[in-house]
């Protein structure tokens, strides 16, 4: 037998029995799974064709002579032949485009079977459970749910004792707000996504001091920041004054916000504290992203604990 086609066959042979042996041999095996059993029947299919063409040309190259009618065009003296395409050739290449076709749309389409799939409907059915088990918890058992779901998920970035950690831009959430923020979202405005309203509220451009007319100031801003993460308890200050031109009109004289206008801004908000879980929120000291892998319960909870760290503010 002549040695070409004996190495042929032996290296056939061996990339036939590695690949069987990777894909039987691991955890599962074959186990009737179509996607091995077709990486198995692509994988015979490309070696044999391989070492096929791999002998048929080499033999060729080592009788056949150049033949057939040169090109016109040449590069440094080296012409090219119009020799027709190989028929085998060609049918391999039409063969594999019509394989991937046929892969893609039937053999394996892209809504079949994924791990990614099934880990996204097995939590699915895992948040149904636990919304149907916990929907009625309320009160301490639902804050101190919270505490348990905010030290696996938000402890990495507000810390322990929850108050903050300047490195990671994380707020400290045992104040229900700074003079800081309020003066960020007063200068930057927000959006009704993160509010729960109908329409978000402007930056500065757009806030006009009633007994002025004329635009919120610098110092105004200071002066309502201060107010505001106060509580509005100084109702004799100056910025209760610029509260009360500026900003009742959409948050109402007592800051307790407007059905579908403006959110309460006195008291902690728990929809507020779920709508930055659900959205992230940029502020003063930077982004937090949204918190997509908790479930509505979860959200509450975290929104329950984080309220309950400032009560009797």
């Amino acid at each position: 037998m002549n040695k070409l086609y004996l190495w042929g066959i032996i290296i056939t042979i061996a990339m036939l029995g590695a690949t069987y042996a990777t894909v039987g041999y691991q955890k599962g095996g074959l186990n009737d799974d179509i996607v091995n059993m077709l990486a198995i029947a692509g994988a015979v299919a490309l070696v044999i064709i391989t070492v096929f063409v791999v002998i048929k040309y080499v033999r060729q190259m080592q009788v056949d002579q150049a033949s057939g009618e040169l090109a016109d065009e040449s590069w440094d003296n080296i012409g090219e032949y119009k020799n027709p395409v190989p028929f085998g050739w060609a049918i391999m290449f039409l063969g594999t485009m019509i394989w991937g076709m046929w892969y893609f749309t039937i053999g394996y389409p892209v809504n079949a079977f994924s791990q990614i799939g099934q880990y996204n409907e097995e939590v699915k059915e895992k948040d149904a459970e636990f919304a149907k088990k916990y929907a009625n918890i309320k009160g301490e058992q639902l804050v101190n749910m919270g505490e348990s779901v905010y030290l696996v998920e938000c402890v990495a970035c507000h810390g322990l004792n929850a108050d903050g950690n300047n490195e990671v831009d994380a707020a400290d959430l045992n104040k229900r707000i700074s003079a800081k923020s309020v003066k960020y979202v007063i200068n930057h405005g927000s959006n009704n996504k993160l509010l729960g309203t109908e329409m978000p509220m402007p930056d500065r451009n757009g806030l006009f001091n009633a007994a002025t007319g004329a635009l919120i100031t610098d110092k105004e801003i200071d002066e309502v920041a201060d107010y505001v993460a106060g509580g509005l308890k100084d109702t004799n200050s100056a910025g209760a004054k610029v509260f009360a031109n500026v900003c009742a009109a959409c948050h109402g004289p007592d800051g307790k916000g407007m059905a579908y206008v403006a959110p309460d801004i006195a008291t902690w908000n728990q929809q507020l504290i779920i709508n930055v879980l659900d959205y992230g929120k940029k502020g003063a000291i930077g982004k937090m992203p949204a918190m997509d892998r908790l479930n509505p319960k979860q959200k509450e909870a975290i929104a329950a604990y984080v309220m309950s760290l400032s009560e009797g503010e």
